[in-house]
């Protein structure tokens, strides 16, 4: 029985809901924040997006290459991925939103997560952590 896609389900599935909550307006929408008063907390919600997209684009390279993709170079194409969708993100929000601007504190963000995914990914499979990348 064929193994079921399940990364590639939940890479796309992350992509799409980055997508909508990036290029959706808000606007109007009543929200109570008084809840939770960090500073800068989109720029940590802008990190942990893409800590996701890195993550999860690495396991869905893994999945599709049935493992025989070595683990730094699907972490290396996962994180070229992951900043460049962040950049493009951040103009499609420039040019075809009118309650979103692109910033590059938001772009500089996306990108941190970025590497913070794939230090993670490092991390999962190396030597301290049990999981396995077959090469």
């Amino acid at each position: 029985m064929p193994k079921k896609p399940f990364f590639t389900i939940a890479f796309i599935g992350w992509l799409l809901f980055v997508t909508y909550l990036s290029l959706t307006s808000f606007k109007g929408i009543d929200i109570d924040e008084s809840w939770i008063d960090i500073p800068h907390m989109d720029k940590l919600v802008h990190c942990a997006f893409y800590l996701g997209v890195s993550v999860l684009g690495s396991l869905f390279l893994r999945e599709i290459t049935k493992g025989k993709m070595v683990m730094g170079k699907a972490i290396l194409w996962a994180t070229i991925f992951a900043i460049a969708y962040g950049m493009l993100i951040e103009v499609l929000q420039v040019k075809f939103t009118q309650n979103r601007q692109g910033d590059i504190a938001d772009a500089l963000a996306n990108g941190l997560g970025a590497f913070m995914g794939a230090g993670l990914i490092k991390f999962m499979f190396s030597k301290k952590m049990p999981l396995k990348w077959r090469n």
